[in-house]
């Protein structure tokens, strides 16, 4: 019992050893803004006018959000983009479920044939 408990300590011992750090990298590559302090410090000023500040923990970006479709608009989509995500998701990607549903093209593009060849 002592000579296993001493030999998975070693083990362990050295694979602690090995695991190294890695150095420190710094960038020194300088900043630069795409926008003005004149820009930000406005946007600043129109998030305080508003009582709205989108770096808080409370933040709810969909407060005011009002949708254009209604509940069963939005069900019936789900209903019907169903079947395409779960095969999708599948193991073949949807490649068999697309070959199954997919309209046929009026001029297909053939693979090896150039864009502009009519």
């Amino acid at each position: 019992m002592n000579r296993k408990t001493l030999t998975a300590a070693l083990i362990l011992v050295a694979a602690a050893g090995s695991a190294l750090a890695d150095d420190i990298t710094v960038d020194t590559t300088p900043f630069v803004g795409s926008r003005t302090r004149a820009e930000v410090r406005a946007e600043l000023q129109q998030y305080q006018q508003q009582g709205v500040n989108p770096w808080a923990r409370d933040y709810n970006p969909l407060q005011f959000f009002h949708s254009d479709k209604t509940r069963a608009q939005v069900t019936a989509e789900f209903l019907g983009d169903r079947d395409e995500v779960a095969a999708s998701n599948s193991e073949d990607g949807g490649a068999a479920w697309r070959a199954a549903h997919a309209a046929r093209p009026v001029n297909p593009v053939l693979a090896g044939e150039p864009v502009n060849a009519q």
